[in-house]
């Protein structure tokens, strides 16, 4: 606490940090949705035939609501100081009548990296503060309660599948350098961190020279193993001894380009350079095998581009068997 002394007077104060919103760089855009509810009670049932026959003297009730909530859920992020601005998609309202209520619900949809959960609560709420407004000079009783948020889908925990059976993984990093123990690994570590995060047990760490043959040998043995997931982290890249895509390419059974795609895009919006990554992914048998960038950022960048979601392959396998 912080003590703040006045003349005749002592006042304590809860020292303040700087408030921040909460960085959602890392986060990938999905379609999310939000649905949330307020309720206006009235006194007198009168107040409803008025609102249904369009006779109250400050206007179409309904009308005023749903216009004043849309401005509401578009200009949440002027409002309440955490939220980010972001890309509306849709916003619907719908009211319902009863003998003596109103009951406002929305849903709102955007494409992108947070949800829209307070733009709906919020655009709910300033509907329901209008009909207030409207409904005063013929109701003197009006009550809002019952503002709350129904339900919320999208972003990665929508997307995170549990499995039946736990996923095991390797991450084999391939560096000359850290092989010879020259430098030090950080780009295998951080990969280790973020599987573990979604609850991958880690069965094996290597680290190994950028030798075709080595790649190919490790990658062998730990599918031979049963490894479920086998994350190759460097080697991607453009210089002469990066191969690891020469490596892993003709083990591949199947190749999956969407998977590469995904991390080279993730990456692209992020810096330019990304475009250059050669990262590849496929199935041998009913191992994953990811190839992805070996500096710190990239395998960063293409974890949180991938991950937990990816893990839903785990879960299609089981099914199909």
């Amino acid at each position: 606490m912080k003590t703040i002394h006045t003349p005749g007077n002592k006042t304590q104060y809860n020292e303040v940090k700087n408030q921040l919103m909460v960085d959602i760089t890392h986060k990938i855009s999905t379609l999310r949705t939000a649905f949330a509810q307020a309720v206006v009670k009235v006194h007198n049932p009168d107040t409803i035939h008025a609102i249904k026959n369009d006779n109250v003297p400050k206007g179409n009730v309904l009308e005023a609501a749903r216009i004043a909530g849309l401005f509401a859920v578009k200009n949440t992020s002027s409002a309440i100081p955490d939220c980010h601005p972001l890309p509306i998609e849709k916003t619907d309202f719908n009211f319902e009548l009863s003998e003596n209520s109103i009951r406002i619900e929305v849903e709102v949809q955007t494409i992108y990296k947070t949800g829209v959960e307070v733009e709906a609560i919020h655009g709910v709420s300033v509907a329901a503060v209008t009909m207030y407004d409207m409904l005063k000079p013929i109701d003197k009783e009006i009550e809002i309660t019952d503002i709350k948020l129904l339900s919320k889908k999208g972003g990665k925990s929508h997307f995170s599948d549990k499995m039946d059976k736990p996923v095991n993984a390797a991450v084999i990093v391939c560096s000359d350098s850290i092989s010879a123990g020259k430098k030090e690994d950080f780009a295998g570590k951080a990969i280790i961190r973020k599987l573990e995060a979604s609850g991958v047990e880690i069965r094996a760490y290597n680290i190994i020279p950028d030798e075709v043959e080595d790649i190919q040998q490790q990658v062998k043995e730990h599918q031979g193993n049963g490894i479920n997931l086998i994350v190759v982290t460097g080697g991607t890249g453009l210089s002469k001894r990066d191969v690891t895509p020469e490596a892993i390419k003709p083990l591949l059974e199947r190749e999956i380009p969407g998977i590469a795609e995904a991390m080279r895009n993730y990456g692209q919006e992020r810096m330019p350079y990304a475009m250059l990554s050669r990262s590849v992914a496929g199935m041998i048998g009913n191992s994953l095998i990811l190839a992805m960038p070996g500096s710190t950022r990239g395998a960063e960048e293409s974890m949180d581009a991938l991950f937990p979601h990816i893990l839903h392959i785990f879960k299609v396998m089981e099914y199909s068997k």
